[in-house]
């Protein structure tokens, strides 16, 4: 048994048992992969896929729980690469995080700022992505920290830890007359057409709750991805904005006035993921409590061995 049969089986499952692109993610061949999956299983005497010719179609009963079993070993060796390059390679290395564009923008470049003046010698690469690709990224591997609103709970291979909570600001062209209101209603807010994020991102199932709650109908006529889009077009005169209150500043965004909305809109809670079980270099932790001071390393360190969220704002 070799680890590399038992990244291809994880890869095939993960790809929906699309042996070419397990293989092209491998960077290995087709039929490499499809022999050394049949080779793991006349050694395990089980069959681990359903085939149809020469297709798998199916994770059998027992290639489920081997399958999840291989999932486990393999985090454990990367746990080992990554515990021998923690205590060899001194204060060298990649952290690679993922946030989508409102945390990317507004909340980490303090953090990245300060996390690069400590450590000079560690690559950092940063990722900006929805929250879902957020999630799956750090699932599968692919980045080590990801950084958003919606999204990153329920998963099961995903240890998630709150950052913290923010609400939500209504924008407007200055002289709107919405501004005379100091205290801005949802009837009124659905008076407008209003401009604010996709269904996708940074709280807007929040939004459309609270519409919902009151039996209103919010006319949306634009859906963004970042804040910056949605102030542009509020500037443009299309309608009032809703995005997240860090993202708006008074002396940068002018011509624009913001209300708060935090008596309209629930809170929202920026979390960051880990992969579940993963073996933390120091330089990491660093980045975590540069960003999210409370989240020291014995914070960190209880909810990955603990398994549960442990810690809560």
């Amino acid at each position: 048994m070799k680890l590399q049969q038992l990244r291809y089986i994880v890869e095939v499952a993960r790809r929906g048992m699309n042996v070419s692109e397990a293989a092209e993610a491998l960077f290995t061949s087709q039929p490499g992969v499809s022999k050394q999956i049949k080779l793991l299983e006349d050694e395990l005497g089980v069959m681990i896929f359903e085939r149809s010719g020469k297709r798998f179609t199916a994770i059998t009963e027992p290639g489920k729980a081997i399958i999840e079993s291989a999932g486990r070993i393999l985090r454990e060796a990367e746990n080992l690469q990554r515990l021998g390059k923690d205590f060899s390679g001194g204060d060298t290395g990649t952290l690679t995080v993922a946030a989508t564009h409102t945390q990317a923008r507004y909340a980490l470049p303090l953090a990245v700022k300060e996390f690069v003046a400590l450590h000079p010698n560690v690559q950092l690469i940063l990722h900006q992505g929805t929250p879902a690709q957020i999630a799956d990224w750090v699932e599968k591997g692919d980045v080590d920290i990801g950084i958003a609103t919606e999204s990153l709970d329920g998963h099961p291979g995903l240890v998630t830890l709150p950052v913290r909570q923010w609400n939500h600001c209504v924008i407007a062209p200055a002289g709107h007359p919405i501004l005379q209101q100091s205290l801005i209603s949802l009837a009124e807010l659905a008076r407008w057409p209003l401009i604010t994020y996709d269904s996708a991102f940074t709280g807007r199932s929040g939004i459309n709750r609270a519409f919902e709650r009151q039996g209103l109908e919010p006319r949306v006529v634009l859906t963004a991805l970042d804040a910056d889009v949605i102030k542009t077009y509020v500037t443009l005169g299309l309608g009032l904005g809703i995005i997240a209150a860090l993202a708006f500043d008074r002396e940068r965004d002018t011509g624009l006035e913001a209300r708060a909305a935090d008596h309209l809109f629930e809170s929202n809670t920026t979390r960051l993921a880990l992969p579940r079980g993963v073996f933390l270099r120091r330089y990491e932790y660093d980045f975590i409590t540069l960003f999210a001071p409370h989240l020291d390393k014995r914070a960190v360190e209880r909810a990955l061995q603990g398994g549960v969220d442990v810690y809560q704002l």
